[in-house]
């Protein structure tokens, strides 16, 4: 009986902090239009965005431990760890990133539509919604595809892949905190 207590008290604590998960989708969303804005036409301006943009992500994920369940904290742990690392060696290494820049992003979209379309298959009798997030699976998936196509030597086009990436984490993030929203709803009609 005290587990269970203790449970419905950590799914608590991560409803309440739902507004957490709107500020950073917000701030994603913002960060992608300012992507989508600027010229970037150099190899290292680029790959400067590129980390700024997988530190960020990195420290989002560590956000997110804090609403998770105990089986998904150390893959977000990994996941803020790994982009932290990547997002670092970006930085260090300008010229050397943006030759995989394309891969990386590539397989951050299809890793990321797959999870979408899991979770939304997973969530569906729980949320309303759940079809949103299945569209954005199926959207990452499609334009991981196409960021692995001849679209690799234009310079212009990895600035609008790390754009895309940005928007798609600030949609996510938005979604993750109108589900704890509604939770955190449910738990206090209990």
């Amino acid at each position: 009986m005290s587990d269970m207590f203790g449970a419905r008290q950590v799914v608590e604590e991560a409803a309440d902090r739902w507004w957490l998960f709107l500020v950073t989708g917000i701030a994603w969303l913002v960060f992608a239009l300012l992507v989508f804005q600027w010229d970037y036409t150099t190899v290292y301006s680029i790959s400067i965005l590129f980390g700024v943009v997988a530190i960020v992500a990195g420290v989002n994920e560590f956000f997110a431990i804090s609403i998770s369940t105990t089986g998904w904290k150390w893959v977000h742990a990994v996941l803020g760890i790994l982009f932290i690392l990547v997002g670092i060696y970006a930085l260090w290494n300008p010229y050397e990133t943006f030759a995989t820049l394309a891969a990386l992003v590539g397989f951050f979209l299809l890793f990321k539509g797959v999870f979408d379309i899991t979770v939304a298959f997973v969530t569906k009798d729980e949320f309303e919604l759940w079809w949103l997030q299945l569209v954005l699976g199926i959207i990452e998936i499609l334009l991981a595809f196409w960021v692995a196509g001849n679209f690799r030597s234009s310079a212009i086009l990895l600035v609008v892949y790390v754009g895309v990436v940005a928007l798609v984490r600030g949609i996510s993030e938005i979604f993750v905190a109108f589900k704890l929203k509604g939770l955190r709803r449910r738990l206090a009609a209990v």
